[in-house]
């Protein structure tokens, strides 16, 4: 079977384990189907921006084109630093854009998938936000009205916990453990009044379990420019990464855009 298409970030469904699902063109594959399978995935150069659609050279950010990179509203510097936004404002490139996605409430989280990790979320992207960062589980800290007020509290508490996952390591299964309920109740105590109103009580325990053959030992990521096609057997699906049985693994999300040919 071959299909064709531009790559986006895979869908995601909550189960056990969680299903995946690769649209490429106007067809779709569940990848959980492929696992097992040889599997071979080329890139022929072509890229399309995934907010325009015009082709590219080269993808900024999560497949944009330069111009959508320094202009939508996606690409903003309060994406990556959610204590700047402004769109509660009414300000932002887009106040619209912002009303819709930023003035919205958002929760702020606590998760294992390297290590442990504090995070932001809007209240529509649970569980799909730890899903596509790999961990194996979560609890929700805080909930708050709207974007600004999720990233100060996560400001606040950066120096007592990271805010980044080791790719390699979450993919290798190399999760350090922590109590979940015990380190809530830590970030809790180390918010001032202002932002600790919003904590809430609720203290359900997430556990997410990926489609995975095997876990591997080691790992090697593929970036398609450098090396246009990958082939070998799916052993697993974790994150947003395919992993392969030759310990090569290619992370969907990050080649957003890019045109290419699956078959299996």
């Amino acid at each position: 079977m071959t299909l064709e298409g531009n790559f986006f970030k895979m869908p995601a469904e909550f189960g056990s384990p969680i299903q995946y699902t690769l649209n490429l063109g106007e067809e779709s594959v569940k990848v959980n189907d492929l696992l097992g399978q040889k599997v071979s995935i080329s890139f022929d150069g072509k890229i399309n921006c995934v907010s325009c659609g015009r082709p590219t050279k080269k993808a900024f950010g999560q497949g944009f084109c330069y111009p959508c990179f320094m202009n939508a509203p996606e690409n903003a510097e309060c994406i990556v630093r959610p204590e700047l936004c402004e769109g509660h404002l009414g300000k932002g490139r887009d106040p619209e854009w912002e009303m819709k996605h930023h003035v919205q409430p958002h929760f702020v989280y606590l998760a294992l998938s390297s290590g442990l990790k504090v995070g932001i979320t809007r209240e529509t992207q649970i569980p799909t936000r730890w899903i596509d960062q790999g961990a194996s589980s979560a609890i929700i800290l805080a909930e708050v009205p709207y974007r600004r007020l999720s990233g100060e509290i996560e400001v606040a508490l950066k120096e007592h916990f990271n805010d980044k996952t080791n790719w390699q390591r979450m993919l290798k299964g190399e999760v350090l453990e922590a109590d979940l309920l015990e380190s809530k109740e830590m970030a809790a105590s180390l918010l001032p009044s202002d932002l600790s109103q919003y904590v809430l009580n609720d203290n359900k325990i997430w556990t997410l379990e990926f489609p995975l053959l095997d876990t591997p030992s080691k790992v090697r990521s593929v970036r398609l420019e450098k090396q246009p096609e990958i082939e070998g057997v799916l052993t697993g699906i974790k994150g947003q990464y395919l992993i392969f049985d030759n310990l090569n693994v290619l992370n969907v999300r990050n080649h957003a855009g890019y045109f290419v040919t699956l078959s299996y």
